[in-house]
């Protein structure tokens, strides 16, 4: 098949291909470019932007919420190393998607599907994914009701809905305008967030003493184990978080001699990188409770509307206190839950294009992710936190760790996964039982563990069973199966190569003969019935399968 660039005249489609309706599915996704590769003519932000639009979205209030529970349950020693191993892990795991996401600038789901888990075997992880983002949403709207109630006096049920409307306007413009929210209002933010450390460090030294002194309700002021492992698993509830970094990442420019080494500070600031600032935020919510805790008691010490309420307080006059924890409040709320509902509205809308063949457009599933934070919130989620992380976590860790172990392991040393993602719909098959069964098994045994189904001292290694199951599954059923159910097929029937001579993805562009758009060469693939060629949106939204190239044996 001869396919050239640009097509001036392709075959028109025929009554059943339903044209019209296509086109308006494609020209929907062009602002974001939601389910689909982020093309090189519309990536203009240099990787510094990029970055600072990435970090601005873990400008979570959640963290100190996180640090302040394990910590006044278990003691600060054991938080602050439950709170590096899970830092540890966090990074490891999510380098090689960080890279993957800025390399080939495809999001966490696209990945997936070329990674272990196959066309539709990934609609499982984007609904854990779509999970992570309404749960952390409702966290965070519910930290934000806290600042409303306690500053303005409104009642929690409204400021839930208050934090919830808000951020409709900003996400329905995608990337340019959550580009410039977060340039702008991250210098105010760490301003705030960090002045009032400082202060109290540089004015009164024994807070710090406290703070390393305080043992907890359940322990006994020494390091153990199990309180590591349950703290671990709580903070590494937030392994999916890498997702809505690569969400931004994916906009990275190509990787060029001359912008490299930006380039990968960029990457690992932005990807991997984030969970410095997160695992910083965590320790300074225990820091920030053992403060407050004599003051407001235990059941609100671990709200941060009180622990910074409690640190202005100390550092600045009554009248500009409430004002100011408001404000931070409400700026991190902002930042993080616009981020929440984007890369949610992203997840569930890939999901259900894929099971439907139907694009119902981003915005509905905008209000779908947030009417499930709302009942969350509605639901007092807030006063049983650590459990719900704590259960959700093993899903994410063995979601995570069996992409990236089939990464690094499965594509670099075993050479067994293609090294090129691939993510369009006739390209591969529709469940790879490399990524499916490593997860199922490690996310099902680990929740078992958590559970106590096979008795309490086993509990608290839940998390480590997820991330152990995940790492020696991944490559072992990829040298089970060889690797056959990766790629159903290894020519797509275009000649042009999808990577450049640089590596980068190419920025040839093709016509596609559905929806009339232009796409560059790795979004689009050979049409089965016309000598032309078809964008993955189109591919997955062809109910009758039409323009599906047919299987081909792979190439070992």
């Amino acid at each position: 098949m001869s396919i050239e660039p640009q097509l001036a005249e392709v075959a028109e489609p025929g009554p059943e291909e339903t044209a019209p309706r296509t086109d308006q599915a494609a020209r929907e996704t062009l602002e974001d470019y939601t389910l689909r590769f982020a093309p090189r003519s519309y990536r203009r932000w240099t990787p510094m932007v990029v970055a600072t639009t990435a970090l601005g979205g873990i400008a979570y209030m959640a963290d100190f919420s996180i640090g302040a529970g394990i910590g006044l349950a278990h003691g600060t020693g054991n938080a602050l190393v439950a709170i590096a191993v899970a830092a540890v892990v966090i990074f490891v795991t999510g380098f090689p998607l960080a890279y993957y996401g800025a390399r080939y600038n495809i999001d966490l789901d696209l990945i997936t599907r070329g990674s272990g888990f196959g066309y539709y075997g990934s609609v499982l992880t984007g609904v854990i994914f779509a999970s992570f983002t309404f749960i952390f949403f409702a966290l965070e709207g519910s930290i934000m009701a806290q600042g409303l109630e306690l500053g303005l006096g409104l009642p929690l049920w409204l400021g839930y809905l208050v934090s919830t409307l808000m951020v409709i306007p900003l996400v329905i413009y995608g990337m340019k305008a959550l580009s410039k929210l977060q340039v702008w209002t991250t210098p105010v933010w760490l301003l705030l967030m960090i002045a009032p450390l400082v202060y109290l460090v540089a004015t009164d030294p024994g807070t710090v003493d406290r703070f390393l002194g305080h043992a907890g309700t359940d322990g006994d002021g020494g390091v153990n184990t199990a309180s590591v492992l349950l703290g671990a698993g709580v903070c590494l509830s937030l392994i999916a978080q890498i997702g809505e970094q690569i969400d931004y990442l994916r906009f990275m420019p190509p990787k060029t001699e001359a912008n490299k080494r930006t380039w990968w500070t960029a990457v690992v600031m932005a990807g991997p990188g984030w969970v410095v600032l997160g695992a910083l935020k965590q320790a300074i919510g225990v820091f920030l409770a053992v403060y407050v805790l004599a003051e407001v008691g235990p059941a609100t010490a671990t709200e941060p509307i009180q622990q910074f309420k409690g640190a202005f307080d100390a550092m600045m006059p009554s009248w500009m206190v409430l004002p100011l924890a408001v404000a931070l409040v409400v700026i991190s709320q902002i930042k993080i839950n616009v981020t929440n509902a984007y890369s949610g509205s992203l997840a569930w809308t890939n999901a259900f294009t894929r099971v439907t063949r139907h694009y119902p457009g981003r915005l509905v599933f905008v209000l779908v992710n947030l009417g499930f934070a709302l009942v969350l919130m509605e639901a007092d989620m807030f006063s049983f936190l650590n459990n719900i992380l704590g259960f959700y976590s093993n899903c994410a860790i063995a979601w995570v760790v069996t992409v990236a172990t089939d990464i690094g392991v499965n594509k670099y040393l075993l050479k067994l996964s293609p090294r090129v993602p691939e993510f369009r719909r006739g390209m591969l098959y529709a469940v790879n039982p490399v990524g499916v069964v490593a997860f199922v098994a490690a996310s099902g045994l680990s929740i078992a563990l958590y559970f106590h189904a096979l008795g309490s001292t086993l509990q608290p290694y839940s998390p480590v069973a997820a991330a152990v199951i995940a790492f020696v599954l991944t490559p072992l059923t990829a040298v089970v199966t060889k690797g056959r159910y990766y790629l159903r097929r290894t020519d797509d029937g275009i000649a042009e190569p999808i990577l450049g001579a640089d590596g980068n993805p190419s920025a040839v562009t093709y016509e596609c003969h559905v929806c009339r758009q232009d796409f560059e060469r790795p979004d689009v693939a050979a049409c089965q019935a016309h000598d032309a060629v078809v964008c993955s949106l189109c591919l997955s939204t062809d109910s009758a399968g039409d323009h599906v190239l047919p299987a081909a044996p792979a190439v070992a």
